[in-house]
């Protein structure tokens, strides 16, 4: 695969859908219409041919996506509300909502978490990670909400990032998941890489791969649907989704990694939450952990399981 071409075996779960769709959830970091100009631009190749965005897609075939070179940014900040859980002059936490990007990416060039943080630090963020990520330390997914820790100082993320390598932070998370775990608890340790059918997605492989840990523990079932929280003790892109979905307990809403028909409990994004974060506090040496309460969309969704249950 080339910088700026990525080819996508059509899988089980995108066959039959409209072009643009299947790409929309294979390619979640990008926006809808970023990949529909694409589309338009004849970027997106079906097994070597242009296409239309309204063209369907069949198991096996090959769609090529070709990016075009990365634009020089100059990253704009934004007067957008931030849920800041903790501020000191090193480090700040906050609650970002489902929906929000971390940080400026093609298709998503505003609105992103660091647009954000710009406006409210102004130049008081770490320098380490360069003009798009500024103060970034870690992030999350854009559908799955909950804490993030910021750096504002270079010591502060040159601390942080340490504890990252050494998996030492506090990173709880709650999730609904399809079907029922029967044991109260358990740990998948399994080696997470690129999935080689779908470049934009990630598997458990065992070549070119990374350790990956996860702990989880049930809440409450609801016999098609559990509640979990899991524990990351590694910390690998998407890896709580591709776990669970290793061990056949995909998360309610996962377009790219569940089931793709239309969910009745409203879930618009998967059901995943970073709600406990803890850390030692890089300059003053502290042990610093906090906690934010499940967002309104995610309360509704355990309202209808819980009603389904009675």
């Amino acid at each position: 695969m080339e910088n700026n071409r990525i080819d996508i075996q059509v899988d089980d779960n995108m066959a039959g859908k409209r072009l643009d769709a299947a790409l929309a959830g294979a390619m979640s970091e990008f926006s809808r219409s970023f990949i529909q100009k694409l589309i338009e631009n004849g970027s997106v190749l079906i097994d070597g041919s242009p296409c239309n965005k309204k063209e369907k897609v069949s198991e096996g075939t090959v769609v090529t996506v070709i990016l075009p070179e990365p634009d020089v940014l100059d990253v704009v900040a934004e007067d957008i509300p931030l849920d800041i859980v903790y501020e000191d002059e090193d480090l700040l936490v906050v609650n970002k909502p489902a929906g929000m990007v971390v940080h400026p990416a093609p298709g998503n060039y505003s609105g992103t978490l660091v647009n954000a943080l710009m406006y409210h630090c102004g130049d008081n963020l770490s320098a380490i990670n360069g003009v798009i990520r500024p103060g970034i330390v870690h992030r999350i997914d854009k559908d799955t909400s909950g804490l993030l820790m910021v750096a504002k100082s270079n010591r502060a993320h040159i601390g942080l990032s340490e504890q990252l390598k050494d998996h030492s932070i506090t990173r709880r998370y709650k999730a609904i998941v399809y079907n029922n775990i029967k044991e109260d608890e358990g740990t998948v340790d399994a080696p997470i890489g690129r999935d080689p059918s779908n470049r934009l997605r990630n598997a458990v492989v065992y070549q070119s791969s990374h350790n990956a840990v996860t702990h989880y523990r049930v809440l409450e079932r609801f016999g098609e649907f559990t509640l979990i929280e899991a524990v990351l003790e590694t910390g690998r892109t998407h890896q709580i989704r591709v776990h669970m979905t290793h061990i056949k307990h995909p998360l309610l809403g996962d377009s790219l990694y569940g089931p793709q028909k239309k969910n009745k409990l409203g879930a618009s994004r998967q059901m995943l939450h970073a709600g406990t974060l803890g850390f030692i506090h890089p300059v003053t040496g502290e042990y610093l952990e906090f906690t934010c309460p499940l967002p309104e969309d995610f309360e509704k969704v355990l309202t209808k399981l819980r009603e389904r249950k009675k």
